[in-house]
């Protein structure tokens, strides 16, 4: 094991980026670098048939959207490369030999029809199935023989008597009969490695000194440790984290929501709230503070304080936490991010943004109390890009404008006119359109509802003064003129 502290996330390219997934990148990235110590990104795509290199560069990208880096990766490469497992084949083979040399692992010749009767005994016996060692007992150079001459077989871990113990850094002291560990398969008969064959192998080789994962890893850690010996190297320090959990208190899965991390990136959710909400899953910054910064997060991070017990998923506190980054953040930052969402609803182009980036910027300013997800910027604004005569009338706005009848509006247009002669002043509209409504003994509603139907369409918004500037002069008076007519 390295003297330096070095970590790794190594996941399977075989889908999207699962929130635990984040979750563990993040943890062990911050870690790593709250500490000086080195990340490592490594591939594990031995799974040839579901492994693909588009759900290689999406788990990249979206790490790299939560503002993740690393020191070693397939994409970087550094002093331990390569970082596919499928590119370490050679490695894996000359471990497997050296094992079986030395009798920490031998040939099992069993067929498969053999095994499959096994299992079914001792499920039917109400056992916990395992293998029962029958090659365990043959001679090396029998079972050498026999593989020279065709039969096929498996490479088996020789599993040692006794125990196996260790100090989890999340859980404790862990303690482990060795009789409970199977014989496990490190290498199939096609010579394909298992998952804790090589994972245990590269993260040897790859001097990682500490590995941070979820606690389903939990049962493979006796394997790895027993390897680790058997190959003559110290292991490194494990810790796992809890699992997190629906509200029905069982293992986050589709049947609890999305749980992919593109789910929410699509949802419009900011990537800094994503990673706040995904770090108070089984850890907390002090107990109290709940917004708080990935600077914040590394300099605080700690292993020792994550919490043993599973985390309960809210999404009503991750949509709440994503409302808190939106109002915090920039103007300018902010209808960046918005604008591919309002392109993608169709209402503009990149282009036709870009040349009214001052227009754009103020119109999200006006919206960034009222929206918690870039996504929900579209439907407030569409209103803004519709033919003045074909503005959408939302039902309770068109009801609530028509309990108020039309002269109210009328009588409004005509007030309105020569004020827009010379463009629009939101604040000199309303303190004119206030004084009006007191000449006329009014009520705001009753010339406010009209009005925002006929501009936007909507029953509540933005300030219609603000409204107004956003929409301009002619915009203005000809979607009131269409309301008069409308509203008939």
């Amino acid at each position: 094991m390295s003297e330096t502290l070095r970590v790794r996330i190594a996941p399977s390219p075989t889908g999207s980026v699962h929130l635990g997934l984040a979750r563990t990148a993040l943890f062990n990235w911050a870690y790593a670098r709250g500490r000086g110590g080195r990340f490592v990104l490594r591939i594990e795509d031995t799974d040839r048939e579901r492994s693909t290199e588009e759900s290689e560069r999406a788990i990249l990208s979206g790490l790299r959207w939560l503002g993740i880096d690393w020191d070693e990766g397939p994409d970087l490469g550094g002093p331990h490369a390569p970082y596919r497992q499928s590119e370490r084949a050679e490695l894996h083979r000359a471990r497997a030999a050296a094992l079986l040399e030395s009798g920490h692992a031998y040939r099992c010749l069993c067929t498969p029809e053999r095994l499959a009767r096994l299992r079914e005994g001792q499920v039917q016996r109400k056992q916990t199935p395992a293998y029962d060692r029958t090659c365990r007992r043959i001679p090396a150079a029998e079972s050498a023989r026999r593989a020279a001459a065709g039969e096929p077989f498996t490479v088996r871990f020789r599993v040692p008597p006794g125990e196996t113990a260790f100090t989890d850094l999340v859980r404790g002291e862990v303690v482990i009969r060795n009789v409970e560990v199977d014989d496990w398969i490190m290498v199939r008969s096609d010579g394909g490695p298992t998952y804790n064959f090589v994972v245990a192998c590269d993260d040897a080789a790859m001097q990682i000194s500490h590995v941070l994962r979820g606690e389903e890893h939990i049962v493979n850690t006796p394997k790895q440790i027993l390897l680790y010996r058997a190959l003559g190297q110290e292991p490194p320090r494990f810790g796992h984290l809890p699992l997190m959990l629906g509200k029905d208190k069982k293992k986050l899965s589709k049947r609890s929501g999305d749980v992919s991390l593109e789910d929410y990136r699509a949802k419009g959710y900011p990537p800094e709230a994503i990673v706040n909400f995904l770090c108070l899953q089984g850890w907390a910054l002090d107990g109290a503070t709940e917004v708080f910064s990935a600077d914040e997060l590394v300099r605080a991070f700690d292993v020792g304080q994550v919490s043993k017990a599973g985390s309960i998923f809210d999404p009503e506190k991750f949509l709440w936490l994503a409302g808190e980054y939106i109002r915090a953040d920039s103007a300018e930052r902010l209808a960046s991010r918005c604008a591919p969402f309002v392109v993608a609803a169709g209402l503009a182009s990149e282009a036709r943004l870009a040349a009214r980036a001052d227009w754009f910027r103020s119109v999200v300013a006006g919206e960034q109390e009222r929206i918690q997800l870039y996504s929900d910027l579209p439907a407030r604004i569409d209103y803004l890009f519709a033919a003045d005569d074909a503005v959408a009338y939302d039902p309770e706005a068109e009801h609530n404008a028509r309990k108020h009848g039309r002269a109210i509006l009328a009588d409004y247009l005509e007030w309105l006119r020569p004020r827009l002669e010379s463009g629009i002043d939101p604040g000199f509209l309303r303190d004119g359109t206030k004084a009006l409504l007191g000449e006329r003994g009014l009520k705001f509603p009753q010339l406010f509802q009209p009005l925002r139907c006929a501009l936007t369409g909507k029953p509540g918004g933005p300030d219609l003064f603000e409204a107004m500037a956003w929409l301009g002069p002619a915009a203005t008076l000809r979607r009131v003129e269409c309301g008069l007519e409308r509203l008939a």
